[in-house]
This record gives C-alpha cells, sequence and structure tokens, in this order.
C-alpha cells in the first residue's frame, strides 16, 4: 500500500465509498460505510507511486496499461466519484506545481510561431475510419448533439444540431458558406440540401477530405459543395456570405484567438453573419487541458472560457449578436458515445488493440464526467459586422426549424458511411 496515496484518499472521501485492492492483496474502502461503491484494484506498486505523484496524468496511463482496473462498476463511474471528493484544494503542493509547470507551457506553445496544427489534426482525425464508425451516428457528427428531449436517439440528436444551427445562419439559396473545420463533411451536405448554399468546407485530416469529397459526388452535391485541404490562415478569397465553425475552436488556442477571428472578419461579408460552436469552461484562470488527454488524445488542444474568446472577437470589430449555451447536451452525446464504443469492444480491439481500447474508453468517460461534474458545456456564439444582420426577436429560429423539419423529409435519407 502506498501511504501518501491512502492518506490522500482517506482524507478526501467523504461521500460515497471506493474499494482499493492494492498491489499487496490489501483490501482497505473509503469514505462512508454501506454506501454504492466502486471497488478498484491496484496491480504494482510502482502503479501506486505513480499515482500518488501525478494522478492528473498517470491514472489514465495505468488504466491504459491495464495496471489500474475497475472491478465493480466501470471508469466513468470511478471517475465520477473522485470528482465528487476532489474540490481543488485538496490537491498537494506537488500536484499544484506539475499543473502550474504544464500550464505554463501550454501558454508558451501557443505563441510560439511554428503551428503544429495539421500534425495535432492527424493525431486524432486521421484514425482509421472504421474507428470512428464504431461509436458515431449515422452522418458521423463528431460533436455536440442537441437532445430535444432526454429520450432523443444519437440520431436524432445530431440532425437536430444540424438544423439548430441551420437556423440561427439564416441561410437564402446561392449563399456562399465557409465550413472552417468541416470534418466528414456531414453538415455541409446538409445545408446545401436543405437551404440550397454554395459550399466550401476546409480540414486539416486528409481522411475526413478524401470521406467528405466522395460523399458530396454520391449525393451529386460536387457542383456546389467542396472541400479542401487547408488552414483557416492562409485561406485567400472574396468574403463569404456566412462562416460556420463547429468544433474546431478548441484546437486554435489562446493565444492565437486574436488572429483567428481577424481572419474570421476578413472572411466575412459585411452583410454576414458568423456562428462560432465551441465546448466551453465554466471561468478563465490557471486552466490547462488535462494532460492524459493532451498527451494521447488531442495535443495541442484547449477549452476557453467565454471570458477568454469574447475580448478577441471584440478586437477583431465583430459584433455578438446571440450567445446559447447547451449544458449537458454533450454528456448525453458522450454517454451514446461511450455506450457504442463499448459494445463493440471487440472489433476496437481487433482495429488496433486492448491499450488502445482502454486508452478510448478513459476519454471517452472522462468526456462525459467533465460535462456532467465539471461544469463544462457548450456555447454557440452568432456574429456579425452590423447591428441589423439579424432579427431583433429569436423566434426565426423555430420558425426555420419547423421549415427545415419539412424539407428533411423530401430528401433521401443520410446512408452511413461506407468504408
Amino acid at each position: 500500500m502506498n501511504k501518501p496515496l491512502h492518506t490522500l484518499l482517506t482524507r478526501i472521501f467523504k461521500t460515497g465509498q471506493l474499494s482499493v485492492t492494492w498491489a499487496t492483496g490489501q483490501t482497505i474502502s473509503y469514505g462512508q460505510k454501506d454506501a454504492p461503491s466502486v471497488r478498484v484494484r491496484v496491480n504494482d506498486t510502482e502503479a501506486e507511486k505513480l499515482l500518488a505523484k501525478d494522478p492528473a496524468l498517470t491514472l489514465g496511463e495505468m488504466y491504459m496499461q491495464g495496471r489500474f482496473v475497475v472491478e465493480e462498476g466501470d471508469i466513468y463511474d470511478f471517475l465520477s466519484l473522485v470528482r465528487k471528493n476532489t474540490p481543488d484544494s485538496t490537491f498537494s503542493p506537488l500536484m499544484r506545481a506539475r499543473h502550474l509547470w504544464r500550464l505554463l507551457k501550454a501558454q508558451a506553445a501557443t505563441r510560439l510561431p511554428i503551428n503544429l496544427n495539421r500534425k495535432n489534426v492527424s493525431h486524432h482525425y486521421d484514425l482509421t475510419p472504421a474507428l470512428f464508425d464504431l461509436f458515431l451516428d449515422d452522418d458521423w457528427q463528431y460533436s455536440c448533439g442537441y437532445f430535444e428531449s432526454e429520450e432523443s436517439t444519437l440520431d436524432e440528436a445530431q440532425l437536430a444540431k444540424k438544423r439548430h444551427l441551420a437556423a440561427k445562419m439564416q441561410l437564402e439559396k446561392d449563399h456562399r458558406v465557409l465550413e472552417i473545420g468541416s470534418g466528414w463533411g456531414g453538415l455541409a451536405l446538409y445545408l446545401a440540401e436543405t437551404s440550397g448554399v454554395d459550399m466550401t468546407g476546409i480540414t486539416l485530416s486528409h481522411e475526413q477530405l478524401a470521406v467528405s469529397n466522395r460523399r458530396a459526388e454520391e449525393r451529386n452535391l460536387a457542383d456546389r459543395v467542396r472541400f479542401e485541404l487547408k488552414d483557416y490562415r492562409h485561406l485567400k478569397t472574396k468574403p463569404f456570405d456566412r462562416i460556420i465553425s463547429v468544433g474546431m475552436f478548441e484546437h486554435v488556442g489562446t493565444g492565437r484567438y486574436d488572429n483567428f477571428f481577424r481572419k474570421c472578419a476578413q472572411l466575412l461579408d459585411d452583410d454576414g453573419v458568423m456562428l462560432l460552436h465551441s465546448i466551453g469552461r465554466p471561468q478563465a484562470g490557471h486552466n490547462v487541458t488535462n494532460p492524459f488527454i493532451a498527451k494521447y488524445i488531442f495535443p495541442g488542444g484547449y477549452i476557453p472560457s467565454l471570458s477568454e474568446v469574447l475580448p478577441a472577437i471584440e478586437k477583431a470589430g465583430l459584433l455578438v449578436r446571440d450567445i446559447e449555451i447547451l449544458n449537458m447536451h454533450y454528456a448525453y452525446t458522450c454517454r451514446e458515445w461511450r455506450k457504442r464504443f463499448n459494445a463493440r469492444k471487440q472489433e476496437a480491439i481487433a482495429l488496433y488493440d486492448e491499450t488502445f481500447y482502454r486508452m478510448w474508453d478513459f476519454y471517452l468517460a472522462g468526456s462525459e464526467m467533465a460535462f456532467e461534474w465539471d461544469n463544462m458545456f457548450i456555447f454557440q456564439i452568432q456574429l456579425a459586422k452590423k447591428q441589423a444582420a439579424k432579427p431583433s426577436k429569436r423566434d426565426y429560429m423555430v420558425k426555420t426549424e419547423e421549415r427545415l423539419k419539412k424539407k428533411e423529409e423530401s430528401l433521401p435519407p443520410m446512408e452511413r458511411l461506407k468504408l
């Protein structure tokens, strides 16, 4: 039994019960007696030492390597129980020092002239498409769904998300629309089919680019929907009527927010509207991406607070016309992704190996936990250059969504991607 870790667990656990079987075989319970419990096992003394020194990184690593095992409950249950019992005040001086060092490194990285966006994107999005097919909806929407009710299916929620975004953009036939971070093309295809717009989607992922262009051809939209492998900073074109970016802003970095919004302002027509959809954190301050996520899942990623984003918008001369907060929607989305992923565990292992499977299980569970217990949320910010770029009342969104629902009925069904 590792004494520092034992002391920490004894001190912090007040809610629920955690039972730990240490490498020696000894089992100790922490927290409330007779409370619902999560039971875990640490397989070796070196793993115990690593967990005591730097749990923010090594917990995921030990789980991934099979040296930390959840025997009763699952990894989400464990992470949720720990988070309920660990306010920031429980961190040790060593943990705080590591956090500060990571913060300084992350802040410095966003200010370096070397941009690693393409490398970072490739690390995650150029994994085999068969992996994403295990857990995404039929349209492969890899961002937060919009759950009109808790009973909505994942496919219903992702379709509702596209509809909700389209309604906010006030699209008209033949509008020129730019999507920054176009994923596998599903949103661009939806906007073109439902509103008749001319779409340009840009991505830094070779895999996503190939899939997107193929899908546009299969749905006979190649004349109105095109995708390019391009960094938004290098885009040179006449201004667009509309700009949308969903799930890409988390990869920009705080030191580049001013440049991002200045470039968007340059690319947006004077009468245009921009819509930004991003994960947000509840407050600014000494924040840094979880080190496990930064190392293994999203290198270079950072979740902003609104107070970090809004000053950059103002400096770019853009007007905030609407902000909507979606609080639990991503928790529901991650829950559905994790259920699907775990149901196809053997396929995930066959694609890579069991270590990779556990890595992604930890990532999906941790993401769900963050939205349920760490007050993370989604924000959608509508931007413009002119005061009158949007109607004065928000009911236009509801009316447009009803129109889009009727339009969807006449469209061919969105078939699952062919690998």
